[in-house]
Order: C-alpha cells, then sequence, then structure tokens
C-alpha cells in the first residue's frame, strides 16, 4: 500500500507541470542558486504571516515542507496563525529557508538566527488538492524519514475532516539572499 501511495505520488510529481496545476512566475524561475539548492535540501524553513500593513507578524515558527511545482508546501493544524492568518485574507508572507534552530526558546526569548538566512516573499494560498497533499506526504516520507509515521496519518485525516489545512507558498518578489 506504501509503495503503491509513493509510486503514485511519484508519476504526479512528474506529470504536475504537464497537467497545468503550477505555472510558475518569472520570479520563481529566477530564484537564485543558493536559494533553489535551499529549498530543495534544507529540513525547515520559519514562515511569517504578513499583516495588511506589510509587517511581519510575530509567529515565525520552524516547519516541515516540501519544493513542489515553484512553492514551498507545508500542512499545518487549523488553529496555527499561518492558517488563521489566510482565512483572514492574510495571503502574504515572509519564507527563510535553513536550520537555524528552534524559534522559541524553552526558558522565553527567541532565536532570531533565521533571519541571516536566504529568504523570499510569497503569497498564500490553501489547497484542496489531495494529489498535492500524496505529494507532499511523499516527500515528507524521504525528508523524514524518522518522524513521519507518526504524523502522516494525522495529517492525511486533518487534510480530510478540516483540522489541517495544506497552503502553498509561492514567491512572488525577487528573493533576498
Amino acid at each position: 500500500m506504501h509503495r503503491r501511495r509513493f509510486l503514485s505520488a511519484s508519476l504526479a510529481l512528474l506529470l504536475w507541470p504537464l497537467a497545468g496545476r503550477s505555472k510558475e512566475p518569472a520570479a520563481v524561475r529566477a530564484l537564485p542558486e543558493p536559494l533553489a539548492e535551499a529549498l530543495e535540501k534544507s529540513p525547515f524553513v520559519y514562515v511569517s504571516p504578513l499583516r495588511a500593513d506589510g509587517s511581519e507578524s510575530s509567529c515565525h515558527g520552524e516547519v516541515w515542507y516540501a519544493w513542489l511545482g515553484g512553492a514551498v508546501v507545508l500542512n499545518t493544524a487549523s488553529d496555527t496563525w499561518k492558517s488563521r492568518a489566510l482565512a483572514r485574507g492574510l495571503d502574504r508572507a515572509r519564507v527563510w529557508v535553513g536550520d537555524h534552530g528552534t524559534w522559541k526558546r524553552p526558558l522565553g526569548g527567541r532565536n532570531e538566527a533565521f533571519r541571516a538566512a536566504p529568504h523570499f516573499e510569497a503569497r498564500a494560498e490553501r489547497s484542496t488538492d489531495a494529489a498535492l497533499l500524496d505529494l507532499l506526504l511523499a516527500r515528507f516520507g524521504e525528508k523524514y524519514p524518522g518522524e513521519i509515521a507518526s504524523w502522516r496519518d494525522d495529517m492525511r485525516q486533518g487534510f480530510h475532516d478540516g483540522s489541517r489545512l495544506l497552503i502553498r507558498y509561492q514567491p512572488v518578489a525577487e528573493p533576498r539572499t
């Protein structure tokens, strides 16, 4: 069953551009090589939804993701700030790429090391595409083999019952390195 799902997701990933699911804007095609490589290899991105005035929210948590179809794709609980911001119409975000440790420190304070990482601004959108979820979970199986077994079923069930959202962050501005 898992092998079939993996093969199906792999085939869907190969056919994704042909299906017209993702037309990459010029900014995506123009990603600097170091940022493109980081998006392929990094275990985490740090995402901060942007307020209506363009300022960052106070949420910068590190999250699992996959770089699929020219977008950062993640699966997050519907009660996170990323989900709530999108529901409120705040569809812009800033995304940093890299592993800079946990953002919130156990005894208070914040780890701001991620700010030195390559980053870009993005437009966020919720996806209800089950094929995209399959692709994401297949990629998570490769990126997070030791952890995904305890999350896969919750992510899949949450996607179907609405307790988790699939969000795509499509780069929209010239990336910064």
